[in-house]
Parts: structure tokens; sequence; C-alpha cells
């Protein structure tokens, strides 16, 4: 900075806050400042910024979905969200294991972190939602996919009861009455939510729920095809005409194998996903499905975390979902 300083002309505290942006300068001493930076090919040091300010500029990533489209989406918007500012994301991999995710989460706080955004970190162990709870209190969170108690407002969510509803409601108001169902990995809250917006929408038509049409996936494509062969062995007792996979790279799967048994979308089987992933709507035929906007999610998310970090209150809205008919759904 103070070579910068000398080349430029101007002051080393003018240098600094021409990097940091912290604090307006005179466009002509600005301009000297950039063009030796571009001269130069400076980088600041990361590292010894952070020994100066406190910080390390990362904010930490939890997912347990590395290759998932969905968390891929939802990192872009994260990336988004932080561009044009010194923070960058690290990813943490963590697990369905919570020995293995609580491992993920103390790597990255050894990272030194400035803040930590959590990915779906739905679960049956209580002591996962205690440990985020702990560790609020020393380090900014944000949950994304899940609604923390005491945490109510540092958490992303979607109304996933109202999805499952209107996903069941569309095939039922094209003429379905025996409408199967994938679930998500259970009790996951997203997968409860969905599968009860399911049950209710069934309910709500006078319609009966069927527990041998309804059967256990975990959001992969190989549990939507593994779902698919359960679901057509009850099909001679019940001959549904209808699939609502709980997300769309189950409804993938289901595809798939429907193909596979020579069973025709939507003609004889409709079939309907959740998300909205950006490749649903290239699926054949393009799929109808419940969009929840997981790019905006992440960059919300981002933004909040950005705020937390500068000492601003947050307000994280509760997201709304859009049924997006597509030619998966046949009417009956």
């Amino acid at each position: 900075m103070s070579e910068i300083a000398r080349l430029a002309g101007v002051s080393q505290s003018t240098v600094s806050r021409v990097l940091n942006g912290n604090a307006p300068v005179a466009p002509d001493k600005q301009a000297a400042v950039l063009e030796v930076i571009d001269r130069l090919n400076f980088h600041p040091n990361v590292s010894a910024q952070g020994l100066v300010h406190g910080k390390t500029f990362q904010i930490g990533v939890l997912t347990r979905h590395l290759g998932s489209p969905f968390f891929t989406e939802m990192l872009r918007g994260m990336a988004k969200g932080m561009e044009g500012t010194s923070y960058h994301p690290v990813i943490g991999l963590g697990s369905e294991i919570w020995r293995e995710e609580r491992s993920a989460l103390d790597m990255l706080i050894a990272r030194r972190v400035d803040g930590i955004l959590v990915q779906a970190p739905q679960g049956s162990q209580q002591v996962n939602y205690d440990y985020l709870l702990d560790l609020a209190e020393d380090t900014p969170l944000i949950v994304i996919g899940a609604k923390i108690p005491g945490l109510e407002n540092q958490c992303v969510n979607v109304q996933n009861f109202n999805g499952g509803y209107a996903a069941t409601s569309h095939l039922i108001e094209k003429g379905h009455t025996l409408i199967a169902h994938i679930t998500g990995r259970m009790p996951i809250e997203d997968s409860i939510q969905r599968r009860d917006g399911y049950c209710q929408a069934l309910i709500d038509h006078n319609l009966e729920v069927i527990p041998e049409l309804m059967v256990e996936g975990d959001f992969s494509e190989s549990s939507g095809t593994q779902g698919v062969d359960f679901l057509l062995g009850q099909r001679e007792k019940y001959p549904f005409t209808a699939i609502f996979a709980a997300n769309d790279q189950t409804a993938m799967g289901a595809r798939l194998a429907l193909f596979y048994r020579r069973i025709r979308v939507p003609e004889d089987i409709s079939l309907v996903g959740f998300d909205d992933l950006p490749g649903s709507s290239y699926m054949i035929p393009p799929l109808t499905t419940i969009r929840q906007p997981v790019y905006y999610m992440g960059l919300i998310a981002a933004q909040a975390m950005l705020s937390m970090l500068a000492g601003k209150e947050i307000h994280l809205p509760e997201f709304p979902l859009e049924l997006i008919s597509r030619q998966s759904v046949a009417i009956r």
C-alpha cells in the first residue's frame, strides 16, 4: 500500500479508502490509485486483512447435498449475494449422520468463518437443533429450509404444506381421483409437510387417503425409480392415474421407471414434481411442478448474512410457491 501511495502520488490512507470502499475518494485520486493497482497487478492479502480487521471474509456454507442440482442452484444465489463484496463461501459437507454433520460445522468454525449458512438441517435428532442454538450465540447464523425454535428470525422457509396441497389439488382438478405420492425422507420436516398437504387436498376433495399409495423416498432420482416399482405392484388393487413426487429429482427417477415399463406420461400416468429445477422444463414431457425460488433463497440468505455481519437487523420472508403447469399432466 505504501508503494501504491508513492506511485499514485496520494497518501496511504487514500489507498486504504479506495481498497476498502468505505469512504468517498476524489475521482482523480481514485483513478490514479486504480491505475497503479492495475499496472502492478496488486491483490490485497486477505489473510493479512483478516488479522487487522478480526475477520476472515469467509462465510461457511453447510450442506448435505453437494452433488444436488438443488444445492447448485442455491449456491449460485449465495455467490451472487456475495458478489462485489470481500466475502466468499467456504463449503462444509455434512451428512444425515449427526457426528459427521457436527464435524463439518466444527471444520468451518476452525477456519474462523465470519458466519455460517446452514442448508436444510432438518432431522429427528434434537441435538442438532440444540447445537445450532448454541452456535448462534457466538456465530452469525442463517438456516435455510427449516424453522428452528428460538431462531425463527434467522430461518429461510417455504410453505411446503401449501405446495403439496397445490400439486395434489391440480391433479384432482384434472380429474384424477387415485393419486400416488413418493415422499421425501422421513421424518424430515419438508417431507412431512408436503405429504400432509397431499393428504389434506385429498380429504378436502372427499377422496380417500390410501396408505398403500404412499411410499417413502429420499429426494433422489433412484428413490423415484424404486418408488414407482413399488407403486406399480399396488396398481391392480389401486389403479392410480397420477403420481405426486416430493421433488423434481424424484420425479425424474419416476419418469425413467415408467419409461422402462412402457407406461406413457401423461397418457397413462400423470406426474407432478416439486422445486422447478432448471432441468425440469427439458424433461420428456416437460414436468409440471411446484416452483420454489431456490436461487433467490440462496441470494436472500447471503444478503441477510452480510447484513448481520454489518450489525444490521434482518427480516427474512417466507417464500411463496407457484404451480408451473407443463405437459406431464393429462385430463382424465
